[in-house]
């Protein structure tokens, strides 16, 4: 909590053309359009534009920058009763390694103890893999289980990348890759950690080339990142939690670029969610495995981070507050105006900005 009690879900909506929202990723990822933001010096003035590939120009020797190496898994799977009623589960966070909490459309079909079975990524045939509804939670999600040993074939079989619920579309193949950063490494999310899309091996080559230090943590984004701000006073939103694995040697090297009076840049706001969660009051870093349900939003003071590469986010989010916090809430609002008077493409598969100095 901020201790803000004036903020209100208003201060954090604008009008968005439907056509600006990206439903297909670019070509290539780092040809994406790149927003430079100073809240210090153009916070009234024109922010440029630049391709995403001079990323690199912006960082210097020494500085730090922070990827989530966090891997979406295959979440959102189809299934059928007996009776041949159609069932859309998709995963939110695992209980333990065969029980999932999930989100069940037309749970109200199904009942406690039923099984249900999976079908292939076609769309239409039947598999060989069932899951079995535990309960109905109070929040409105569903506690299932698959059969010991078998989930990891069964989402393999059977599951489909879980595209964002404004890309209007179903996933195909180019998003098994697509919807992945080329770092992601442990599986557990079921969103992707999107201001990473744009980097590819030739630019991460090209920091490393530059001795920017490369810094891993991860975080399992969940869905709860979608889920909309539904109270009019910002305070009262409670937050969704998600697991995070922020190790020994990321908060060392951290702590040596801040000792080296070096910077630091956070790719998304996941990666600054983890690191506000793992920084103490004096701007020390400390490891930590755990879940996070920190809600980052005007006047918090960012202790983490120097810098945030992040793409363009949804009206009277939580993500949209955060990026606020970080640039200030009137920067942020004539930014977004800029980005839409010059038709950026907006939300997972668009373009993004960078955010040079935090305010």
């Amino acid at each position: 909590m901020n201790g803000c009690t004036k903020m209100l879900i208003d201060d954090f909506d604008y009008q968005l053309p439907a056509e600006l929202i990206a439903q297909e990723p670019l070509e290539k990822r780092s040809e994406s359009r790149m927003m430079i933001l100073d809240p210090m010096k153009n916070a009234d003035r024109e922010c440029p534009i630049l391709t995403f590939s001079n990323l690199p120009s912006f960082l210097q020797e020494g500085d730090a920058i922070v990827f989530n190496d966090t891997k979406v898994i295959p979440a959102r799977l189809f299934a059928r009763k007996d009776t041949g009623a159609k069932i859309e589960i998709l995963l939110l966070s695992p209980l333990t390694d065969n029980r999932w909490k999930v989100f069940m459309r037309n749970a109200k079909r199904v009942t406690p103890g039923m099984s249900l079975q999976l079908m292939l990524k076609d769309g239409e045939t039947l598999s060989p893999f069932t899951v079995s509804l535990v309960n109905k939670e109070p929040d409105g999600s569903c506690i299932i289980d698959f059969p010991p040993g078998e989930r990891e074939d069964a989402l393999a079989q059977c599951g489909h990348l879980p595209l964002p619920p404004y890309i209007k579309r179903t996933d195909t193949k180019m998003d098994s890759e697509r919807y992945q950063t080329v770092y992601a490494n442990i599986p557990g999310a079921v969103a992707a950690p999107t201001a990473g899309l744009h980097f590819t091996p030739a630019v991460i080559e090209e920091l490393k080339n530059k001795g920017v230090e490369i810094a891993k943590l991860t975080l399992h984004v969940g869905a709860g990142t979608f889920k909309p701000v539904d109270v009019q006073k910002i305070e009262d939103h409670v937050m969704h939690a998600e697991t995070y694995m922020f190790p020994e040697e990321t908060a060392a090297l951290l702590n040596r670029v801040r000792k080296n009076g070096k910077r630091i840049l956070a790719v998304g706001t996941t990666s600054l969610r983890t690191l506000e969660s793992c920084v103490d009051e004096q701007g020390v870093f400390h490891a930590a495995t755990g879940d996070t349900s920190i809600f980052i939003y005007p006047p918090y003071r960012i202790k983490s981070a120097d810098m945030l590469l992040t793409n363009f986010h949804l009206p009277k989010s939580t993500l949209l507050m955060l990026v606020s916090a970080f640039a200030g809430m009137e920067t942020v609002r004539s930014a977004y105006q800029q980005a839409i008077q010059a038709k950026m493409r907006f939300f997972s598969y668009g373009d993004c900005m960078l955010i040079q100095n935090k305010i």
